[in-house]
């Protein structure tokens, strides 16, 4: 994608992709509550005529791709150009009626259920995480979108919504919020912070396979950011924390993540992402060591094969 195709892609739409959905129009300006931070009021503004967006609290507007600056917290316009293209195969052309919106939002009929649809978990499967962690940690949302009927793994965050995923799908049911876990009983002096909840299973994927016999998925906390727009979230629930392990992903909006909670907590933070370093991320990770393992063994038969054992 290049930046005159994504120009084409009208903010509104991507957006409604992202699970944020205007509150009231004005002429040809849409309203929200900003998705680049927590507001009780709508004051941010997007110009459909014009496809310029303004946030008034934060003094920023511009084009789509100023939009992803923000939303992804990168100037690095490959990565912004693939951010967007990502995403675009789930943008779709939305028209507002606010009466009906009021009555009917865009997810409707939601219902909440224990993890168990064939189809969600061969999804986790290919994506390497375990599924009886994935079965403790996700849900199973069943709802209404548009009129049509879905199914996805839901990830709760702090405010009550929820990250969704599935095969086909990605974006959230508003309101958008990090997530963190707190453990029972004495407050824990360490927090792993990961970007998104697929980072999160991966990461107790990896430790119960290194460590089954104690893999000690309860001796930190964890904060999710569930979007790198959120790390300002972040930074105000790591206060609490003597130790703070950053496993974001290997870009660039990433590494501004961290370096932000690092300029905040300072010789608090470590930045272990270099342990996946040549990884985009810790899920990426971990269906690459998934990947090299059956290699390794594919190319084991055929060595016993060519010995004749």
């Amino acid at each position: 994608m290049n930046i005159e195709e994504a120009k084409k892609i009208h903010i509104a739409d991507y957006l409604h992709s992202l699970g944020y959905s205007p509150v009231k129009q004005q002429g040809a300006n849409l309203w929200y509550k900003s998705p680049l931070r927590e507001e009780h009021e709508a004051s941010f503004k997007v110009n459909t005529e014009r496809e310029q967006w303004y946030d008034f609290g934060a003094g920023k507007g511009g084009n789509i791709i100023a939009l992803a600056q923000e939303l992804y917290c990168s100037d690095h316009l490959p990565y912004l150009l693939n951010r967007i293209a990502e995403q675009a195969t789930h943008v779709r052309p939305v028209s507002f009626s606010f009466r009906q919106q009021r009555s009917a939002p865009s997810f409707q009929h939601l219902e909440v259920r224990d993890l168990t649809h064939p189809a969600l978990l061969r999804y986790l499967q290919g994506r390497g995480i375990d599924l009886t962690l994935a079965k403790r940690e996700c849900r199973e949302l069943r709802f209404t979108y548009d009129g049509k009927p879905y199914f996805a793994i839901g990830f709760p965050n702090m405010a009550g919504g929820y990250e969704v995923r599935n095969s086909f799908f990605k974006g959230c049911i508003a309101p958008k919020d990090i997530t963190h876990i707190r453990q029972e009983g004495e407050p824990r002096e360490k927090c792993l912070v990961f970007e998104g909840f697929m980072d999160y299973l991966s990461f107790l994927t990896l430790r119960t396979k290194n460590c089954p016999v104690m893999p000690n998925l309860d001796r930190q906390d964890y904060v999710i950011l569930n979007s790198t727009a959120n790390v300002q979230k972040a930074i105000d629930a790591l206060g609490q924390y003597e130790r703070i392990h950053c496993l974001l992903d290997n870009d660039g909006a990433g590494f501004r993540a961290t370096q932000a909670i690092t300029a905040e907590y300072s010789y608090r933070v470590r930045d272990f992402s270099h342990n996946y370093r040549g990884y985009s991320d810790l899920n990426d990770y971990l269906c690459g060591r998934k990947q090299e393992q059956k290699n390794g063994q594919k190319l084991l038969l055929r060595q016993k094969k060519g010995r004749g054992i």
